[in-house]
C-alpha cells in the first residue's frame, strides 16, 4: 500500500479511537505530536514516514489508556490489517514502545533516531502551556487532588510504581514534568524545551502566591 493512502487510512482509524478523550490524550494531541515530530524530523534528519506514522499510533496502546494486557498491541493489528512489510511494522512498534516516561529513576534514552525524534516531541506536549492543561485534565479523569501541601512528590524507581502513583497534579510536575528538559534527545527538541519549562516554572511561582493567600 502506497504511504499516503496508509497515513490516510491511519489518521481515519486513530481519530476514531481518541477524538472523544477526555484525558488530554485526545486526537488533537495526536495532531500536535505529528506536527512537532516532523519538524524535529526535518532538522534531525529522520525518516519522515516512519516518524508520521508511528506519531499517529503511539498512544493507542498506551497504558494511561488501554487495558489491552497481554493481548496483541492495537498497533501492530492495525499495520498487519494494511499489509505493511513485516521490518515496517516491527520498525514502528519498537519506536512507539521506546516513547513512554515511566518514572523519574527510569532511563529511557535510545539510540534510534526515530525514537528520538518522537520522544521529544511527545514530551514537548507534555510541557509548557498545553502541557499544563493536560496536566490538569488527565488528573480530574482519574480524581486526582489539584494540590496537597501535605503530599509530597515522590521520584518513582521503577515503571509499576510510576503507574500505581496517586499523588496530586501539581506533584506531577516535580515526578514527570519538570524533568522533561533535561531529558530531551535531539538538538532541536532541547532548544523548544527551553522557554516551555521556564512557562511552567512561572505558572507554579503564580500558583503558590495565589494558594497562600489568607
Amino acid at each position: 500500500m502506497e504511504k499516503v493512502l496508509v497515513l490516510s487510512k491511519t489518521e481515519d482509524f486513530v481519530k476514531s479511537l481518541l477524538e472523544s478523550d477526555p484525558s488530554g490524550h485526545d486526537w488533537w494531541h495526536i495532531q500536535r505530536v505529528r506536527g512537532m515530530a516532523l519538524k524535529i524530523a526535518k532538522s534531525e534528519g529522520a525518516d519522515l514516514f516512519l516518524v508520521e506514522l508511528s506519531a499517529m499510533l503511539h498512544d493507542i496502546d498506551d497504558w494511561k489508556l488501554s487495558e489491552n494486557e497481554g493481548g496483541q498491541p492495537k498497533a501492530k493489528l492495525w499495520l498487519q490489517s494494511l499489509d505493511i512489510k513485516e521490518d515496517i511494522i516491527n520498525r514502528v512498534c519498537s519506536i512507539i514502545e521506546g516513547v513512554s516516561f515511566q518514572g523519574a529513576g527510569v532511563g529511557t534514552e535510545t539510540n534510534d533516531l526515530e525514537c528520538k525524534v518522537l520522544q521529544d516531541a511527545d514530551r514537548l506536549d507534555a510541557i509548557g502551556a498545553i502541557g499544563i492543561a493536560r496536566a490538569f485534565a488527565y488528573g480530574g479523569s482519574r480524581g486526582r487532588k489539584i494540590y496537597d501541601p501535605e503530599i509530597q512528590p515522590v521520584l518513582h524507581t521503577d515503571f509499576d510504581h510510576y503507574k500505581k502513583s496517586i499523588g496530586t497534579t501539581v506533584n506531577h510536575f516535580y515526578e514527570k514534568l519538570l524533568l522533561l528538559k533535561d531529558r530531551m534527545q535531539t538538538p532541536t527538541g532541547r532548544k523548544i524545551a527551553e522557554q516551555r519549562h521556564e512557562f511552567m516554572v512561572r505558572f507554579l511561582d503564580q500558583f503558590y502566591m495565589e494558594w497562600s493567600v489568607g
